[in-house]
């Protein structure tokens, strides 16, 4: 067995070292641009007065970083060539994700909405891959220059990670000689949707509640006539960009159904693998950089006459949470590298319980390494001065979205117990 990353990753990640330290440290020392880092970084990217959106100067610093990266070859390292891309694989972008985020805050590499010189765009494979030429040739190209921006529209508000219960509708309605369907119904956790050109509606279209097949995936107009925008969501990590979005009497042609009738949910579980994987790689490097940085200081703070780092209080703690990254890695790493030598439905169902372990646990051992970085750091680590509280509150989201741990947990335990997966025992009559 050969544990070595592949040159081809080593080489990419000074290729990006070099082009951080040379374009984007550079653009985020700027200006003030350390607003956004340093312990103003909430008052700096929150709009307060504005139902908490990100600030426009926020979102438009994240812009310009994105333009650098893609002019110099990397935003789109994941897509296919086709899209401009570098074919980068699962292992490679689950390497990069953990090496940006063990770098600790920065302008290359901010999750708190998503943001990396390095993107996932899971998008412009699902229009790859169900969109209707038509749709491809006005979204894929639309996201990839800015002209379109596309949300998310499947959680509501009574069902959260259920969405075989689904209330909201599409039926068939004619308007002005034009067949197309009429939805009605609300979502929750719109993401995006301020500067959104189209949502994502997944709706029921036939069969029961609770049925997996009859729903229906929609490309709506942001701005079409019934769309609106209930409410921004204030979370635990500021600003926000998720709205509650109702959809009354709101009406699309036929061309808008996006990929097939009453299969909506194999879109919305199209490229959940990949995300997991690439989520749990960026969540072991915060938690990595957490448990150095928690060293490092002990080490240097000498209370009582004695560094920190001699007390087995502190060393014990961080031990546990260094074994835990150290075995994680290489979990990630084997997981990432195996969905890499499967096609994408194999993917789900040969590897998606070890995807879930990657996940959930990786989202977990991130809080604990950011809890105890604040205690080794004492008061200066509840302070904003430090990164911690802000790695804490952005992480802990993912503990339920992206799959709430319980849900993956759940998936975990039918494949060892057998009530799904490959090795499914069949239910005697």
């Amino acid at each position: 067995m050969d544990f070595e990353l592949p040159a081809e990753i080593t080489d990419y990640l000074a290729e990006l070292d070099a082009f951080i330290e040379a374009e984007i440290a550079p653009l985020q020392a700027q200006d003030d641009n350390e607003r956004f880092f340093d312990h103003r970084r909430e008052w700096a990217r929150t709009d307060f007065d504005n139902g908490g959106l990100p600030r426009h100067e926020w979102e438009a610093l994240l812009g310009e970083a994105k333009r650098r990266a893609d002019a110099a070859g990397h935003l789109r390292f994941a897509l296919p060539a086709e899209f401009g891309g570098k074919d980068g694989s699962n292992l490679a972008m689950a390497v990069i994700r953990e090496h940006f985020a063990a770098k600790g805050l920065g302008l290359h590499n901010d999750l708190q909405n998503e943001h990396s010189i390095v993107a996932n765009y899971p998008q412009v494979l699902m229009f790859r891959d169900f969109g209707s030429q038509a749709q491809k040739d006005e979204f894929i190209a639309g996201m990839l220059d800015g002209t379109r921006s596309v949300c998310f529209g499947l959680t509501e508000p009574e069902h959260g990670s259920d969405a075989t219960h689904m209330d909201t509708t599409a039926v068939r309605e004619t308007r002005d000689g034009v067949e197309g369907w009429r939805i009605d119904g609300e979502k929750m956790w719109t993401t995006g949707m301020h500067v959104a050109t189209h949502v994502m509606v997944f709706a029921r279209t036939s069969g029961e509640a609770g049925d997996a097949r009859g729903i229906s995936c929609f490309l709506v107009p942001a701005e079409a006539e019934g769309v609106k925008v209930e409410e921004y969501l204030w979370t635990f990590n500021m600003p926000t960009d998720h709205p509650r979005v109702s959809f009354t009497g709101v009406w699309v042609p036929d061309s808008a159904l996006f990929g097939p009738a009453g299969g909506g949910l194999e879109l919305a579980q199209h490229f959940v693998h990949e995300n997991r994987i690439r989520q749990a790689a960026s969540s072991l490097g915060a938690a990595d950089y957490c448990i150095r940085e928690a060293v490092k200081y002990a080490r240097e703070r000498k209370p009582f006459g004695k560094p920190l780092a001699v007390n087995q209080a502190i060393q014990f703690p961080l031990v546990e949470l260094a074994t835990q990254v150290e075995m994680l890695r290489l979990l990630i790493r084997k997981t990432a590298w195996e969905m890499d030598r499967m096609s994408k439905p194999e993917v789900a169902t040969t590897l998606s319980d070890r995807v879930s372990m990657c996940n959930y646990w990786a989202n977990r051992l991130v809080c604990q390494a950011a809890d105890t970085a604040m205690q080794v750091h004492g008061g200066m680590g509840y302070s904003r001065h430090k990164p911690f509280e802000h790695i804490y509150r952005h992480h802990r989201r993912y503990r339920i979205t992206e799959g709430a741990e319980e849900i993956q947990m759940r998936k975990i335990a039918a494949w060892m117990f057998g009530f799904a997966g490959p090795n499914k025992i069949a239910r005697k009559a």
